[in-house]
């Protein structure tokens, strides 16, 4: 009995079964497993923003992207393409196009040649007015229009009359174009200095005859006409023809 008894004044002893309730909870604690960690966030994508050659959108980045662009500039080549200069492609594109331009050049030139060329000469017979408008000597209205020359002249060398007689303006010598001068009263041309008088009489220089004169008479409505499809040579004697002069 007196073993059972504390001494007086000293604590009561705790139970003993407090001691295993008490451990029950840090066994539990440590038997729970363990919360898995989340995955690490991808690094985000820096290309093109930003300048430094050390990121990763950097230099490197750049390399990178400029590598399958450059391999992709260069076309491949077939392995028997030997050509220093051009591909197979490149040559069979020239062949066609120089065959396609002489094609075309010669299309052009026959269709060309369907369409000959059409000289817009002059009439060979024209009226050139009434003998009333015409004083004496040379006339060279109608010298640039159609080469002739008109002279109104008080007596013909040949026909011993006045009246009209037209000068085709064509040198004898090389078919040059005199030019008529008032003061030495005379035809001179200036290729090679032949000299004709008003006549038409050559009288200087290379020229080997006189100038040839053009058929000339009187219209129905009384104006003179000129027929260049006609022409008249001194050295012939044809001088002397009615039509070579027009009494008036």
């Amino acid at each position: 009995m007196a073993d059972d008894t504390n001494p007086e004044g000293s604590a009561p002893a705790p139970p003993p079964a407090a001691a295993p309730a008490a451990a029950a909870p840090a066994a539990a604690h440590a038997a729970k497993p363990a919360a898995p960690r989340p995955p690490a966030a991808p690094l985000p994508d820096l290309a093109g923003k930003t300048t430094t050659a050390a990121s990763l959108g950097g230099a490197q980045a750049k390399a990178a992207v400029a590598a399958p662009a450059a391999a992709k500039a260069v076309p491949a080549r077939d392995p028997d393409d030997t050509s220093p200069l051009l591909t197979r492609r490149a040559w069979m594109g020239l062949a066609w196009g120089a065959f396609s331009a002489a094609s075309a050049a010669a299309l052009a030139a026959t269709g060309r040649f369907m369409f000959p060329n059409v000289l817009n000469e002059p009439p060979r017979q024209f009226k050139i007015g009434f003998p009333a408008e015409y004083g004496m000597g040379v006339d060279e209205r109608f010298k640039d229009k159609y080469g002739v020359w008109i002279v109104r002249t008080p007596d013909d060398i040949e026909q011993h009359a006045s009246g009209f007689y037209v000068l085709i303006s064509v040198c004898t010598h090389l078919g040059c174009t005199p030019n008529y001068l008032s003061a030495e009263s005379k035809f001179k041309c200036p290729c090679h200095g032949s000299g004709f008088r008003l006549t038409g009489v050559n009288f200087e220089g290379p020229a080997p005859r006189p100038l040839e004169r053009a058929r000339v008479v009187l219209a129905d409505d009384g104006q003179i006409l000129v027929d260049k499809g006609r022409h008249y040579q001194r050295e012939l004697g044809q001088w002397i023809d009615p039509e070579s002069f027009l009494k008036a």
